[in-house]
Parts: C-alpha cells; sequence; structure tokens
C-alpha cells in the first residue's frame, strides 16, 4: 500500500511538473493573464483546442491545458458561476475555450477555405482584425452538473456550424420544431447569468460570450500573438 500511495503521489507532481513547465502557459501568465480556477475553482475546464475533440480535428494548444483570461473578465466569469450556483446548486459553469493566441486564430481560419471570407466571419474571426479571444475577453462556454460529465442539452454541440446554434434563430428553430423548448430554456439559463454577470452574448454562437467590446478591449489590451 505505501508503494501505491508513492507511485500516485509521484504521477501526481510529475503532472503538476508538467503543467507548470508549459512555456506557452508561461507567456499568457506573464501577459497578465490569469487561470480562471484561481480565480474559481468550482469553474469547470475542458479546453477543447487542447483536444481532438473540436472542428479541426487537432490539438491546436498543445501544452495549454489552463484556461487563461483577462483578470477582470475572469472576475466577471466566477460572478456568473456564483449566480447560477445560486439558482441552481447542482449546475457550474463548463469553459470551452478563452483567451487564445493570433497564431492559433490563424490555424483556425485557415481550417475553413469552404467558406467564402465574409460567411466564414460568422464562425470564426478574421485574424487580421482579431478575435475578442485574441485579447482574453472572451469565453466559450456550456452549463454543466458539477462533475462536468453531463452538459446541458443545447441543441447543438460546441462549434456546430449552422442556423440551430443562432440565438437569434431559437425562436424560429422552435417553432419549425428544430429546437425544443427544453433545450432552448438551457440556452436561457446560460445567457441570464452570463449576461447578469457583464457579458454580452452573440448572435450566431449559443456558447460565446464577450467580457468588453473589441475596441473596448483593444483599448485596454495587447492582442496575444
Amino acid at each position: 500500500m505505501p508503494l501505491l500511495w508513492f507511485i500516485l503521489w509521484l504521477s501526481v507532481e510529475i503532472l503538476g511538473f508538467a503543467q507548470k513547465d508549459c512555456p506557452d502557459e508561461k507567456r499568457l501568465e506573464a501577459a497578465g493573464l490569469v487561470d480562471v480556477q484561481t480565480v474559481d475553482p468550482s469553474i469547470l475546464v475542458d479546453l477543447k483546442y487542447s483536444t481532438t475533440d473540436n472542428f479541426v480535428k487537432q490539438d491546436v494548444y498543445g501544452c495549454i491545458t489552463r484556461c487563461f483570461l483577462q483578470k477582470e473578465t475572469a472576475e466577471k466569469l466566477a460572478q456568473a458561476n456564483r449566480l447560477l450556483r445560486e439558482q441552481y446548486p447542482h449546475l457550474r459553469l463548463l469553459v470551452y475555450d478563452g483567451a487564445r493566441s493570433r497564431a492559433v486564430q490563424r490555424k483556425l481560419w485557415a481550417a475553413l477555405p469552404q467558406y467564402a471570407p465574409k460567411l466564414r466571419e460568422n464562425y470564426v474571426a478574421n485574424p487580421d482584425e482579431g478575435s475578442i479571444h485574441n485579447y482574453g475577453c472572451a469565453v466559450d462556454l456550456t452549463v454543466a452538473n458539477t462533475k462536468g460529465d453531463e452538459p446541458l442539452d443545447m441543441g447543438t454541440g460546441y462549434d456546430f456550424f449552422g442556423d440551430l446554434a443562432y440565438p437569434r434563430k431559437e425562436a424560429q428553430m422552435l417553432k419549425a420544431g428544430r429546437l425544443t423548448k427544453r433545450q432552448v430554456d438551457n440556452r436561457r439559463i446560460l445567457r441570464g447569468v452570463m449576461q447578469k454577470a457583464g457579458f454580452e452574448p452573440i448572435t450566431s454562437e449559443w456558447w460565446h460570450f464577450n467580457a468588453l467590446s473589441r475596441k473596448q478591449a483593444a483599448r485596454r489590451y495587447g492582442i496575444i500573438e
């Protein structure tokens, strides 16, 4: 038994060292961004671009496994999570993406060559202009149980390209029977707590929220290259 505990301890230490030794995460920290789980440990994180479970089917973040945001954005997110816990003690925010470098933005942009640039901007911001993610002021997320293994049914998965993901078309999709009332209500739970905490939704992705406008983010922060 002592040997088993030593092996478990050593595994945790090695994993912790590997996470702390990630140079890309260190650059984000040096730029003044914070790990959202240091602000609120109960926020759940599953960075989709650190896995192959994303629309490019590639791990584009490498050693980055923690979600970083500007401090004021992370504090707003913690407030949204508190509001959610107060209303629904069995639920938590589950973050899929936060701060993102422009280098990664270029990879995502290049992964959708089938769309003309203007249409492509409905799904991925043009890296030449920069996404609000590139300033650390936007977050992609959903709502899940406290373990994070049961996200609420939002009608589509993350990074779904099409009308079903558009908040502006929810009434139309509901009337046509393509979304259920439960799915729309679940989206409203997410939007409700995020907007009360100071985030703004967008019309084409139910999962995306901005803490600042692009102009505000550019004035206050530098873009993450």
